[in-house]
This record gives structure tokens, sequence and C-alpha cells, in this order.
């Protein structure tokens, strides 16, 4: 064992695993581990210490930081061994983990801990390669492993992760010292070297190698001939055709509870989706454990051509539905015993749509992306295992020890609790500045999926940057006077998280003029964008929150001038009244569909206001003999509490309304003005 600084072993393996996680070919997102052994000095006795670093629970190799890692003392973690009660009790040794840390451990072990203590190498690799896996999936799997890779990798049939796996591994190193590592059989590989480098190229020789004998060996059409009308419809229409699609299916898979949704139409799954054997290969379902705790053990398929009408196609998703979530329960009592975790929900988290592509769920954006991925590799796989054999994953007994392993759900219940708004898709109008940006923000942090929509997509993509990555908030282009843009940003906000739960109408103008001033083009502007912009952004949402059959929430940015009569805004003030009178109808019309339509009517909410800013600040600073850079105070002073009203004031109003307190209040009006005693309503 080497005799390296500590800090330098923890850099190096970091290093390691950063670069094996930063390739797709290598291993899936968070999926297996990497680790290191060396000598560091014990703080408390002055002697050396033989120490393992080695990925903690949950992290990603492509992200793996030092404070991923779990430092464990070597000679504790082997000593285990004497106290091993057996493969039947094998669960029972993570928590003994928490014997052998050093110091205070850093994060908490994993289940493969003892892949890596065991083996006797300084440095373990395990992994999840689509080809490696395929070749772990084939039927003939141990006879393939000795074809491709002679002595030098070692056929390990399928066992569940844990202790008795790693003193598996740690046997076969011992009897090949030829090998430099493993093939799991139904899961993945194993490597390791005598230096970081040596294990990292032996992992990659293996997964190239796989890869390499695949490519030349392989059939060329591993999934069978394109079937009839099964051929992926052209981009604009698969588009169209999934945005129509993705209400339907989110309400379904949210039978349980409400799940966010990721769409793909990667070339992958839609030439899978196009063959004539992927209904049989979807049916045997994944096979790695990181593959079907992410995509549970099948996906939902729709069996009708890419031909099918949405409306045909709706019909036959709603009873193939039912099916699956029959089924699935079925499956659970199957195999569930009194020991067993509750079922934690009976909907797919993956729907395949041929001709269309693929939808998958999870409670949060980057779950259900992940779930994509992971299913993506599923694909991978069962096109490599049918390239040179016949794809036979775990049996259905195993992959249900895996879903429901006590370990997995203890791992579940140490989640943070969700967020207020966890789950729910909003779209904010007017959302680049201001009003719209303060409120796109707030519902993102308090965990909500944001689409800002501007009539500047630039603005509105920066704006949405701000907030967070794609899987929190994207930026959307789109003028709301046009029935065209207000169709493609909702279809935009449905494709990239799955649905709508939430629309706030904020986009407007405003032009400060006396009544003999105010020309008719002024007037259609104002009411174009405010009154017809809100009335279509509420229908389109409307028809998804409809279709969705999970309610759904309007909110309008009114104004106090919707009640109150203001000196020369007559356009402006009365398409307010406008927007004012659309939550009162509404309210009334959707409260049906348990869709609820209230407002919040703010006042001289001048900092950060892209209508100040474009013109109207200056035009009411005129009319009230003010300063325009003193407008905010001269509003403020107006009030009752003497008080700026700020763009965030407002959001905090939105928020409110949302976050589950008011769940049965609609057609309100909250007044955010600081206190304007001529505009209170009555």
């Amino acid at each position: 064992m080497g005799n390296a600084n500590s800090g330098a072993v923890e850099q190096e393996l970091v290093a390691r695993s950063n670069r094996l996680g930063a390739e797709p070919k290598n291993t899936n997102y968070a999926g297996g581990n990497t680790s290191a052994k060396g000598r560091d000095t014990d703080p408390v006795t002055a002697e050396p210490v033989d120490l393992l670093w080695v990925k903690g629970s949950g992290g990603d190799l492509g992200t793996l930081t030092e404070q991923g890692l779990a430092v464990l003392r070597l000679d504790r973690l082997r000593a285990l061994s004497n106290v091993y009660p057996g493969v039947d009790r094998e669960d029972e040794m993570v928590a003994a983990f928490d014997h052998t840390l050093h110091g205070r451990g850093g994060a908490a072990p994993s289940i493969d801990t003892a892949m890596h203590g065991l083996v006797e190498a300084d440095h373990v690799d395990h992994l999840h390669p689509d080809s490696g896996i395929a070749i772990a999936t084939a039927a003939d799997g141990p006879e393939l492993t000795r074809e491709i890779f002679g002595e030098k990798v070692v056929w390990v049939p399928w066992r569940r992760p844990g202790w008795q796996l790693g003193e598996d591994i740690a046997a076969i190193k011992r009897a090949h010292p030829e090998a430099i590592g493993t093939i799991l059989g139904g899961h993945g590989i194993t490597a390791w070297g005598a230096t970081s480098e040596e294990c990292e190229r032996n992992s990659l020789w293996i997964i190239d190698t796989a890869a390499d004998h695949i490519a030349e060996h392989g059939k060329s059409e591993p999934f069978g001939a394109v079937l009839d009308g099964y051929e992926p419809l052209p981009d604009e229409q698969r588009r169209e055709k999934a945005a129509a699609l993705a209400p339907v299916l989110r309400g379904l898979v949210s039978t349980d509870k409400r799940q966010v949704g990721h769409f793909t139409d990667a070339p992958e799954v839609l030439d899978f989706l196009a063959r004539s054997e992927h209904a049989r290969l979807a049916e045997l379902g994944t096979s790695c454990p990181d593959h079907f705790l992410r995509t549970k053990v099948k996906p939902l398929v729709l069996d009708l051509p890419s031909t099918a009408s949405v409306e045909e196609s709706v019909e036959r998703l709603k009873q193939l539905h039912e099916q699956y979530r029959d089924d699935y329960a079925a499956y659970y009592q199957r195999h569930a015993d009194s020991d067993s975790p509750a079922m934690r929900g009976a909907d797919p988290a993956i729907v395949l749509i041929p001709g269309v592509g693929m939808f998958s769920y999870g409670g949060d954006k980057q779950t259900a992306r992940v779930a994509g991925e992971f299913y993506v590799n599923a694909i991978n796989v069962m096109r490599g295992a049918e390239s040179l054999s016949r794809y036979s994953p775990i049996d259905e007994r195993e992959k249900f020890r895996i879903e429901y392993w006590a370990l997995e759900e203890a791992k579940l219940r140490r989640r943070p609790a969700p967020k207020p708004l966890a789950t729910k898709v909003a779209l904010v109008t007017g959302a680049a500045s201001g009003i719209g940006k303060a409120t796109a923000t707030r519902l993102a942090r308090d965990g909500a999926n944001v689409v800002l929509v501007d009539l500047d997509g630039d603005e509105a993509r920066e704006a949405a940057a701000e907030i967070g990555s794609t899987d929190v908030a994207v930026g959307v282009g789109a003028n709301v006077t046009s029935e065209d843009d207000i169709t493609a940003a909702v279809g935009a906000a449905v494709l990239a998280f799955g649905g709508l739960d939430v629309v706030v109408n904020n986009a407007g103008l405003s032009l400060s003029k006396p009544l003999l001033e105010t020309t008719a083009a002024d007037w259609d502007t104002q009411h174009d964008v405010m009154a017809k912009g809100s009335f279509l952004v509420s229908r389109t949402a409307a028809e998804v929150f409809i279709d969705q059959e999970l309610g759904g929430d309007i909110v309008y940015i009114v104004s106090k001038n919707s009640v109150f009569a203001g000196p020369n805004n007559i356009a402006y003030s009365a398409t307010k009244a406008d927007q004012a009178h659309q939550v009162r109808l509404l309210a009334a019309e959707l409260g049906e569909h348990a869709i609820r339509v209230n407002g919040v009517n703010p006042d001289g909410v001048v900092r950060g206001s892209g209508i100040f800013a474009g013109g109207w600040g200056a035009q009411r600073a005129k009319v009230y003999g003010v300063k325009e850079e003193e407008l905010g105070s001269f509003y403020a002073q107006r009030t009752l509490l003497k008080r700026e009203v700020l763009p965030e004031n407002v959001a905090n109003a939105v928020f409110a309304l949302l976050g589950g307190d008011l769940t049965h209040t609609t057609g309100l009006h909250v007044p955010v003005d600081a206190g304007v005693a001529a505009a209170f309503l009555r």
C-alpha cells in the first residue's frame, strides 16, 4: 500500500472520478463508484493508519468533490468479515460501516463499500457502461466474457450489491492474478489497478473492448426491421403531437402523486420504437439496478403507429395506463412480504410513443430527465445484447428486491422535505424584468419549475439562466397578442416540464396620456397586450389544465388602477379593469375544473420595472410634478404605510396565493399598494 500524502490520494481519486464520470460511455449519472487506498497518520496515536477513500452514497462521479468521499479505516472495515452474519443479513453491514469511519468519515458509505475495501488493489473502479452491461445482460454472458476478454476479465454471476458481492470479487481477484476486472452479471463492471492511472486504463480498456466487439461482430439490425407506420414523424409534426399528448400523460402518471416530466425525441429512442422488436424488449424491462430504480421495471408503451391521431392515442393511453397500474400492483403483490415497504405508486416512470419519443417522470425535473437518460442507456444495453446474443435481464423477483430494498427506502426517507411548490410548473409572462422576473425567481426558490416568457426571447433566456439551470427555469420568446406565439410558448412549457400548473399574467405596457391625446392605436395597443394577451394565455393554459385533470392556478397581475380613477391614463386603467373582471369571470367558469383564478393589485412599482423604464415613469412623474428618480418615494408617501412597493412584494403576494394555505380561495384580488384608501375594494 502506498505512502502518498492523504490529500494527494483524495485529489487523484477525485480527478480520476471526474474524468470517468464526464463520459456517458463510461457510466450513467450517479452510477458506479471509485476508490483509493492509502496511508495517513492517526491523529490520536501518531501511528500510520491504512485508509480507504470511496465515493459516498448518492454522489455522481462526474461532479464528485473531496467532500463526497467516505473515509474508512481499512483494518476495521476488513475486520467486519469476522462478524459478517451471512447473505441473508448482509444489509446489517451498512450500519456497521459507521464503526469503521476515520474521524468524521466524510460522506455516508454506500452499499458498494465492501467491493472496494475487500479487493486487494490500491485502486478500484465500479462502473455502469452501456457496453459492459450489454455483455452482463446477454443470455450467454459468461461465454461472451471469455470470448471478448480472455483471462483478463472474469464473469461474476448476478448478486445484489452488498457485502457478499465484495467477498466474491475479492476471491476472484485472488484466484485470477492475471485479471484486471470483472463483468458483473446483470449489473456492470469492476476494474482495479496498482495505481490510479492503471485502474483508469483498465476500466477504459474493458469498456472500449466490449464496445469494439459489439460494433465488429454485432447484427446490423438488432431491433428488427422497421415497422410500417411506426417511422418517426417529421420534426414539427412530432413536436406538435408530443405537446398535445403531454398534458394528458402528465395527468395519468400523476394519479398517485404529481410528477414533473421530461420529453426527448433522441434518435436512439425513435429508432427503437420504429423497430419490430421494441414491444418485446420493452416488456422485459431494464436490468442494471441503477436503471430500473429510476425507470421502474418496465415502461408504458403505446401500441399504436405514428399515424394514430391524438384522439386515438389519448383513448388508448388511458386504457394502457389502467392496465399498467393493475399489472404493477400485481407485481408488488407477487413479491412483497411483511417486511416490504409500502407500494410507492403504480404509475409508470417512462412512457414511449412510437414516432414521437419518450416522456419520463419524477418528483423534480432533474429526476425526470435522468430517468429518461437511464432508459436511453437501457436501449443501448438492449441493442448491444441483442446484437451479439439475446437480451436477458435479471428476473422479476430480483428486480423487486432492489426496487423495494430497505436500504433504498431508508435513502428515500433521508431526502429533505419538498418545498411548497415542488412538482408545480409555472409560466410567467413579461418575465424578463420587474414584477415578472421577481415572481419567477420567487416561485423557483420555493420549488416550482418556471417558464419565463417575454417579447424579447434573449432577455427571457438570460433571466432564466440567472434563476438556475434548465432543470429549474427556461426562457421563451413570445408576443402575447399572437395566438400562435402563445400556443408555442405553452407547448414549450409542457415539453420542458411535462405539463403546466400555474400561469401568471404579467405582460404589459403603459401609455400615460389624457383622453384627447389618446389615439385609437394607443387604445388598441394597450388592450391587445394586456386584455387580449392575458385572455389568450389564460385560454391556452386552461386547455392544458383541463386535459391534465389536476386543477390549476391563474394569477393576474392587475393594478390599483383597475378600481382607482387616476389622471391621464384612460387606456391603461381601462384595460386593467378588463383584466380585473377576467379574474371574476374565469373564477366563476373554471371552478368546476378545480382551477383557481385570482389577482394581485400592485401600485407604484418603480424599481426594476421595464414599464417605468420604458417611458411610463417619465410620463407619470410629469403628471405629478416630481423628478422621475423621486417617483418611487412620491408613491410611497401617498400610501397609508409610507412604504415603497418593490417587485419582490408583488411576488410574495403571488406566492401567498399559490403556496398552499389559500386552497379554497378563488376570485380574490390582493392589494399590494402599501395602502391606498381610494383603491380599497368594496
